[in-house]
Formats: structure tokens, C-alpha cells, sequence
């Protein structure tokens, strides 16, 4: 009898949002790890950057939970002075990303090989960076085949344009999802990286903000993945 062989996990290196970490968007992905377990193998890194504790208007959704053992954290700050975010902000210059793109270029020297890269809010905004990044050639460790954003925007810091070029300018095959009720970055906004990237795949639901794990979304995430096996 002939043996089935079935293909390696594709390795996927994950980026969770603002005031999150890797072991709260571990947690939070638990329903995405289970839905997808025998194609993906999901490994998750944190920001370098903590979060102060106060108040800001990113929104509490996003939160580590209060048995966590790792302070929230954050990609990048748009107040300088207030080491806050809040992805409506119009502002000159963040704090921060520099070192979160050296951050990701650690973890894929120690951490990979991956065949893909998974951002969520924050992280997805981060992510459209990395694509951006990868397509100029600036960073040779960034090999990455393909990308998920769930609840992604353009930041709308002015010194962060740089990495948004002209239509259809990101040839890395990407599947994009965003929430209709999402109060935290509405759809609107997820729509906004469309037009950034080639034929961009669009996984949309009728929740917030959050990473969607339903049955009914497995078709499109394992349609969109078995491209890549």
C-alpha cells in the first residue's frame, strides 16, 4: 500500500497588535491554531516596546488579559511624548519602528525560516511595512512568500508614506481581513491597503476586532495556504 506523505506545516511567523504580546495573541488565536493545525505551524514574537499603562484611544479590546506574565507592547508610538497610539493620529514622526523592524529581523534569523507572515491590527499595519520592505530589497533576511493582515491600515504617520508606493506595488500574494463591526479600526480603513497590494484576497466577517477562526472561514484560509505547500 502506497504511502501518503503529507506536506511539511507552512511556518508562519506572527505579529499581534498594540497592548498585546506573543503569549495574549497566542491566546487569542487559540480558535486559528485549531482551525488550521494540520497546515500551519504559528510562531509568535512581542514588540520590543512596553506600553505604559494609561489610557489611550486604541481601545481596551486589545489588552493582554490579567494572567499574563509579559507586559503589553507595542510596534511603534504615534505621541512621542506620551508613548501612546492610536492608528487615526496624523503625526510627523513615530516612535519605534526602527527597532521593531530590526525586532522581526532577530526573530526570523532565530526563529525561522517562515513561509509567511500574520499581523493583526497594529501588527498588520507593521506587516504592509515588512512587504514594503521586502519589495525594495532593504532587508535580505525578509524571504517571506505571503502575507495575512487582519484588521491592517496605512499608518498615517507622514514620515511611514515612504513605504506605500503607487498601485498594485506589493507582488507578495496576500489575504486581507477585516470585521464590519470592527469600532477599533473600521473596514474602512483595512480597505485603504487594498489597492497597495497585487490581486489582494479579501476574507471579510460580520464581527469586530478580532482574528476570525469560524468553520465557514476555513475554506478561504486553506485555499489561500495550500497555494504555498
Amino acid at each position: 500500500m502506497a504511502t501518503v506523505t503529507r506536506a511539511a506545516p507552512l511556518r508562519i511567523l506572527c505579529i499581534h497588535g498594540y497592548r498585546q504580546n506573543s503569549g495574549s495573541f497566542r491566546e487569542k488565536t487559540g480558535a486559528l491554531r485549531k482551525l488550521l493545525k494540520k497546515y500551519v505551524e504559528l510562531v509568535y514574537m512581542s514588540a520590543p516596546h512596553r506600553v505604559p499603562q494609561t489610557g489611550d484611544a486604541q481601545g481596551k479590546e486589545n489588552e493582554v488579559g490579567p494572567g499574563s506574565d509579559e507586559a503589553p507592547r507595542g510596534w511603534w508610538f504615534s505621541d512621542t511624548q506620551a508613548r501612546s497610539f492610536d492608528a487615526g493620529q496624523q503625526c510627523q514622526a513615530s516612535l519605534g519602528l526602527e527597532e521593531s523592524v530590526e525586532a522581526v529581523r532577530t526573530a526570523v534569523k532565530d526563529l525561522g525560516p517562515f513561509d509567511g507572515v500574520l499581523g493583526f491590527s497594529q501588527g498588520a499595519a507593521l506587516v504592509a511595512v515588512l512587504c514594503s520592505i521586502q519589495e525594495q530589497n532593504l532587508e535580505p533576511q525578509f524571504q517571506f512568500r505571503f502575507a495575512i493582515l487582519v484588521a491592517g491600515f496605512r499608518s498615517a504617520c507622514s514620515e511611514h508614506q515612504r513605504f506605500y508606493g503607487g498601485p498594485a506595488s506589493l507582488a507578495i500574494p496576500s489575504l486581507h481581513i477585516f470585521g464590519q463591526e470592527d469600532q477599533v479600526i473600521p473596514d474602512r480603513m483595512s480597505r485603504e491597503l487594498l489597492p497597495l497590494f497585487q490581486e489582494p484576497l479579501v476574507l471579510t466577517h460580520p464581527g469586530g476586532h478580532f482574528v476570525p477562526a469560524a468553520s465557514a472561514h476555513r475554506q478561504t484560509y486553506q485555499e489561500f495556504l495550500k497555494r504555498f505547500q
